[in-house]
């Protein structure tokens, strides 16, 4: 008394349906909830949304490109000018300008400003 194990057979349409489904489903799902990247920007690796690229920053839904004065590095911050001025330099109208220390005084620890 063997029992054979009957499974029903399966047409060539129905595989072809099957394999048509699978293809075309995929990148469906995957879109889903994706917003729109903005350009000089890419996907966050790691939760939604999106994040400029490295010499951009945010504005107004979009990227523009950090303008970086003379005596500034960028910092790779997501707010603010997206630059500091460099040690013996402050920000002033979007530029960086040597602090000026007298005689007998020197630069405070920032390098931002004159000490005493």
């Amino acid at each position: 008394m063997d029992r054979v194990l009957q499974i029903p057979a399966i047409t060539i349409r129905e595989l072809l349906l099957i394999a048509l489904l699978a293809t075309v489903s995929g990148p469906l799902f995957a879109q889903s909830g994706s917003a729109a990247v903005p350009e000089n920007s890419r996907a966050k690796e790691y939760g939604k949304g999106w994040e400029c690229n490295q010499v951009y920053h945010a504005v107004n839904g979009g990227c523009t490109a950090i303008k970086l004065p003379a005596n500034a590095y960028l910092t790779n911050k997501s707010y603010g000018s997206g630059w500091e001025c460099e040690r013996g330099f402050r920000a002033a109208n979007e530029s960086c300008v040597a602090v000026l220390a007298p005689e007998n005084a020197h630069l405070n620890v920032y390098g931002t400003d004159r000490g005493m």
